[in-house]
């Protein structure tokens, strides 16, 4: 029985595909990020009145973690369908509740309106927010990484990770020319409103060029081939195998992979959060600099970001993925302490320079991220195995870390416990992707060179039979690495 192929595709079309992911990931990871700057900034005052500053701060940075909790829920629901319906489907609903839920954020009035029904209300929106990025980041990547080939799949696919400090870029930069533009009085009471709202128009444009992509040609050959087995079991009258979850096959066939993909998470997550989220606590509470100041440090890093992103992607087709991803690692743990240092120095200047290095840094680790976490997982099971992997890594990294580094601020008055914090998760991370395997090279489509049970074993199709055939069908990897 021969197995349906799939067209590679036009370069324009792969570039068209490029353009749907990163308008959706910029998007999604706008509204996201909005939230986290909204909380350093002003939702202290607005939902959590009548505390310390820094006590208030802390209550706003935890609603902020709510968001991540969500995120492995989300992870678990799209990763289900997206593996079992498409990654297109899931990728529209997830901007819509993105969308709605950030422009919600936008109408909703404060604790002096509706007292404590408003943080409340604010939490549940944040959880909302965090269950469809949890889903968005696997379909958006692997919508690009099942498109291209693997030659340079690690540059094409690290463009929708561009989304995150686009994002940043596009939310940081909103809430800087409001707060330039307005007086503090203004922001507080109204202005902090407009960026929320945009929120709208943004989810309009993402859906228009988003539904203009077709169907990843990978997972497309993926059903065409289930079926086909479908259709001969019932020709021959062979037993039919009832199809697992994917999230079953995650578990039991790919969870070393899952482990690597968390470990090899942790120091990107908490760093970047540190250095974009907390920055905007710690600069202008300990180190004596303005909101003004600190957000734009954040906005020009965040374009220098956005430029080393598909540099540190195209490196990783070169030397691989785990050299990439190590330099990341290691660079950010060793740059903990000069980071701080050269904020506490007071200029504007040295901010730049401490978050544009530690950006720069991060996307070594980023970059290759895409690819690298596509490359681990069978077709049937990568949209649960590498969102689980990254997502539920997030409730332990990303979630808590500007809320660990405000308390640790707190308690120590000083940014050594942070900077220890961060070199810790680097340390972690290094290990992972150490032992971690090189995956560059690896087809995505090749129905025989995707991950096995973790033995290495390589088993032939025909040695297999029937009950190999159907068993890469419900998702289960039939050869070795």
């Amino acid at each position: 029985m021969s197995s349906p192929t799939a067209a590679p595709p036009t370069p324009a079309h792969l570039k068209r595909v490029v353009a749907a992911s990163l308008v959706g990931t910029t998007i999604e990871w706008y509204d996201f990020f909005l939230y986290g700057s909204a909380a350093a900034l002003v939702f202290n005052r607005l939902f959590f009145p009548g505390s310390d500053p820094l006590v208030g701060t802390l209550l706003s940075f935890l609603t902020y973690a709510v968001g991540f909790a969500a995120r492995p829920l989300g992870a678990l629901v799209f990763g289900h369908y997206g593996d079992r319906l498409g990654r297109k489907r899931l990728l529209v609903l997830s901007l819509l509740l993105m969308g709605g839920a950030t422009f919600a954020i936008g109408l909703l009035p404060t604790h002096a309106t509706i007292g404590s029904a408003a943080p409340v209300l604010l939490t549940v929106l944040r959880l909302v927010q965090g269950f469809a990025l949890g889903g968005e980041w696997g379909g958006a990547v692997l919508l690009v990484s099942e498109h291209g080939d693997a030659e340079r799949r690690g540059f094409w696919a690290s463009w929708p990770q561009t989304g995150a400090p686009a994002g940043q870029l596009l939310a940081t930069g909103v809430l800087a020319a409001l707060t330039a533009l307005l007086s503090d009085a203004a922001f507080t009471s109204w202005g902090w409103r407009v960026p929320f709202l945009l929120s709208g128009v943004l989810v309009l444009v993402g859906l228009w060029i988003r539904l203009s992509v077709d169907e990843s040609p990978v997972f497309k050959a993926a059903l065409e081939r289930a079926e086909a087995r479908r259709a001969e079991a019932a020709r021959t009258g062979a037993r039919a195998v009832a199809e697992r979850t994917p999230l079953v096959d995650v578990v039991r066939y790919h969870w070393r992979e899952v482990l690597v993909a968390m470990g090899a998470r942790m120091a990107e997550n908490i760093s970047y959060y540190v250095i974009t989220a907390f920055i905007l606590v710690y600069a202008t509470t300990h180190a004596g600099l303005s909101r003004q100041s600190a957000l734009n440090a954040v906005l020009l890093a965040s374009a220098v970001h956005f430029v080393v992103i598909p540099l540190w992607g195209a490196l990783s087709d070169r030397v691989g993925r785990r050299p990439v991803y190590l330099v990341g690692a290691v660079g950010m743990g060793a740059w903990m302490f000069p980071f701080f240092a050269l904020i506490d120095r007071g200029g504007f200047g040295s901010l730049l320079l401490a978050v544009t290095v530690g950006l720069v840094l991060h996307g070594a680790m980023y970059a290759p991220q895409a690819a690298f976490f596509a490359e681990m997982f069978a077709t049937r099971m990568r949209y649960s195995g590498a969102s689980i992997g990254a997502q539920f890594a997030s409730v332990a990294a990303g979630a808590p870390a500007p809320l660990i580094a405000t308390a640790l601020l707190a308690e120590y008055g000083g940014s050594t416990p942070i900077s220890l914090y961060v070199i810790a998760s680097a340390l972690l991370t290094v290990v992972a992707v150490v032992c971690a395997r090189e995956t560059r090279s690896r087809d995505l489509g090749e129905q025989d060179a995707v991950p096995g049970e973790g033995q290495g074993e390589t088993k032939s199709k025909e040695a297999e039979g029937v009950e190999g055939v159907e068993a890469e069908g419900r998702g289960r990897p039939v050869g070795g690495r």
